[in-house]
């Protein structure tokens, strides 16, 4: 279903989602299926590289700092929900990963990485949630502590990482992390920095972690881990900013992946309510099954609208976003839990079988509401930007 009024898709975005959705089902979702659960996919991402997909998330080409459109974005990864879940994260984490060193690293840093994220051949991840701060990111304790001989953190020439992270994806497989360290003790999210760790540094290490969705998500351990100012995102104890900078241009791109998950819950449930018999007809002419069906549709068109509003408020360069983003992931995300939810109900008994798709969405669906920052949170955002004058 298009969008309507001043959100209605162009000919040229609509053509690039069916283009997508066409690309998935043809040669990702293949590739998705044979990849091992709980692990980096990289022929999966050499694909995406080999066809572009990639390179959609820097227009600014292998040397540039240009951003994605956070709508192009967001029609990108709703195309590839609908189609497979498994190709949509593993290209979101690349740019998840990346983005920090897009918009704040140095030349160097941007030669020697983006290439190679563009083409498929290097995984990054972004390294934020610690055991004792998830969506708190500004109480991380990841200690960055100045090496010695090279003064206090301002002046520090280097420093060594001390501490975890966990709930990472694509950790510990990645070659890169965008780190966030404390480098100024009880300094809240002033006194956090940024750092490029390529993952051979000495002192790095990690473990999977198995989770009910089947992404490769990981805990990684920092033994005093070397980092000097060449490795820097930005400047010192400005990381905190470095962090929203990439999260503020994802956040509404989340609702878009969970409404395109919550699309495709529908569409399998329309197409089965209209075939399945029961009671003497076919489920879509029972009265509780066709307002479900349409309870479904116009959640799904209205978190669609929220996330192609504030996707386009972000691109217009307007100052005060986080609201509307923050209404736009909420909503996307607390939709598509409704939506896959009531599928299975209309599915029965089949749709829990392990293999189907609404038990595989069943699973996936949980987590958008979670990471990013949780639902509460984003109400928290929504409430104090009430009253900001």
């Amino acid at each position: 279903m298009e969008s309507g009024s001043q959100f209605r898709l162009t000919p040229a975005q609509s053509a690039f989602c069916a283009q997508v959705r066409t690309l998935a089902e043809t040669d990702l979702a293949p590739l998705a299926t044979a990849g091992a659960p709980g692990h980096v996919n990289r022929p999966l991402l050499a694909a995406m590289g080999r066809h572009g997909l990639l390179a959609r998330l820097f227009p600014g080409g292998a040397d540039g700092r240009a951003e994605a459109a956070a709508l192009d974005l967001c029609l990108l990864r709703e195309s590839l929900a609908q189609v497979s879940t498994e190709a949509e994260t593993a290209l979101a984490l690349q740019g998840l990963g990346t983005y920090p060193v897009v918009q704040n690293g140095t030349e160097e840093q941007i030669a020697h990485w983006l290439p190679k994220v563009v083409a498929g051949e290097a995984v990054a991840a972004f390294a934020l949630s610690e055991p004792g701060s998830g969506s708190d990111a500004a109480s991380l304790s990841l200690a960055a502590t100045p090496t010695a001989g090279s003064g206090g953190a301002d002046g520090a020439d280097g420093w060594t990482l001390s501490g975890e992270k966990i709930w990472i994806s694509n950790a510990p497989e990645a070659d890169f992390y965008s780190v966030f360290a404390r480098t100024t003790p009880e300094a809240g999210s002033r006194g956090v920095t940024a750092f490029l760790v390529p993952a051979d540094r000495p002192g790095l290490g990690g473990e999977h972690l198995d989770m009910i969705s089947p992404h490769p998500i990981g805990r990684v351990t920092f033994d005093n881990v070397p980092v000097t100012r060449a490795d820097l995102l930005g400047e010192v104890d400005q990381g905190f900013r470095v962090a929203m900078r990439t999260l503020d241009l994802f956040r509404p791109s989340v609702g878009a992946f969970a409404v395109g998950m919550a699309q495709a819950a529908l569409d399998a449930s329309v197409t089965h309510a209209g075939q399945r018999e029961a009671f003497g007809g076919v489920l879509k002419d029972l009265q509780a099954v066709s307002h479900s069906l349409a309870e479904m549709a116009t959640r799904i068109e209205a978190a669609r609208l929220l996330v192609y509003s504030a996707a386009e408020a972000y691109d217009s360069g307007e100052k005060r976003i986080a609201g509307r983003s923050a209404m736009a992931k909420l909503f996307a995300t607390e939709t598509a839990q409704y939506v896959v939810d009531a599928a299975v109900q209309i599915h029965g008994a089949a749709a829990l079988q392990h293999g189907h798709l609404l038990e595989h969405l069943y699973r996936e669906v949980r987590a958008p509401r979670i990471y990013e920052g949780a639902s509460e949170v984003q109400r928290t955002i929504i409430g104090r930007e009430l009253y900001r004058s």
